[in-house]
């Protein structure tokens, strides 16, 4: 496969490392940081010299048959990205979490991607490990085994003193509680974004109508000193977030997804699908959210020219629905 990589941040260079690992073949990388611009991309990422410059022009993008894009989380902000990728005839796998499921926050730009994607013959795609996985399509391909599901919870803990610095700061880790929650709220950093996302996309594999989907984080409060993996954070400081999106049939809680992202929190994912005739429990020991995101995306990325035309769901690809009973 032609790769190409739109967005040469932490992401990009871990995609590059591992498309490279896997024999394919990178034709351009594309990123505005200037520190990084005319360098070789190989040379950035760690992995000795490729032979191919980081470039700050969308051009060279058009010899690739996949473009993995990795820039932003909000559509409204990287839409004409997408564009000018699916305008150059090729297929987009994206990183952006609000592109997993758009037709929530973006419809009009969801149908005009949807529309020129298809007019262009090329998919695009938003995925990676929450949303995109963990959450949502591994919540859906478990639900497949319960003969009438009647209500869904799933969870995600981390401890976030072990991821990358960016992270730790898009939930204010080690600030105060009270500034992260205005920042949240201003919108100055965005903690975990995709609740409601997931939550539409376990909705649609089951052709469940919700009458509404509610999604909310805050900051917690480190009650005592912590300290994990080289990170201290005092009491009363900011040790991460906790939030949750919820799917409701009425007054009633149907699908309730939880994030917890916080210093010292234990590591897992544990899925609870209650059936009409009997309930199951799938429990994980944690994934580690960025190889986890870069290798989904690349697995999409390797089926992406055989799907057809058009703006796509993750919860597509499986080859089965669920059954609500609600």
């Amino acid at each position: 496969m032609r790769l190409g990589i739109c967005g040469f941040g932490a992401i990009g260079r871990l995609v590059l490392k591992l498309a490279v690992e896997r024999g394919h073949e990178v034709v351009s990388v594309v990123d505005i940081d200037e520190k990084v611009v005319g360098k070789d991309a190989g040379e950035v990422a760690g992995i000795g010299r490729l032979g191919v410059n980081v470039s700050s022009s969308l051009a060279g993008l058009e010899n690739a048959d996949v473009v993995v894009h990795a820039t932003g989380s909000y559509l409204d902000r990287v839409f004409d990205q997408v564009v000018s990728i699916i305008e150059r005839g090729v297929n987009v796998v994206s990183t952006s979490e609000t592109l997993a499921y758009p037709y929530y926050r973006y419809p009009v730009l969801a149908k005009k991607l949807d529309e020129l994607a298809r007019m262009y013959g090329v998919v695009v795609i938003g995925t990676g490990i929450n949303p995109g996985f963990l959450l949502d399509t591994l919540v859906v391909t478990l639900s497949s085994a319960v003969t009438s599901v009647k209500r869904i919870r799933a969870v995600r803990s981390l401890d976030a003193a072990k991821r990358r610095e960016p992270f730790r700061k898009k939930i204010g880790l080690g600030e105060d509680p009270e500034l992260v929650r205005q920042k949240l709220l201003k919108g100055e950093i965005t903690g975990h974004v995709g609740y409601a996302e997931s939550v539409y996309l376990i909705a649609y594999a089951g052709d469940l109508e919700l009458t509404r989907v509610e999604e909310r984080q805050s900051p917690v409060p480190a009650e005592e000193t912590i300290e994990s993996a080289g990170i201290r954070v005092e009491r009363g400081f900011n040790k991460g977030i906790t939030g949750y999106g919820v799917g409701y049939i009425k007054d009633r809680e149907v699908i309730r997804l939880e994030f917890h992202a916080y210093a010292g929190a234990p590591e897992y994912e544990e899925i609870v699908i209650e059936g009409k005739d009997y309930t199951t429990t799938w429990r994980s020991t944690g994934t580690p959210g960025d190889l986890g995101t870069v290798t989904v995306v690349l697995n999409v990325a390797e089926k992406a020219p055989y799907l057809p035309p058009g703006l796509r769901l993750m919860t597509e690809l499986l080859p089965f629905k669920i059954r609500f009973s609600v």
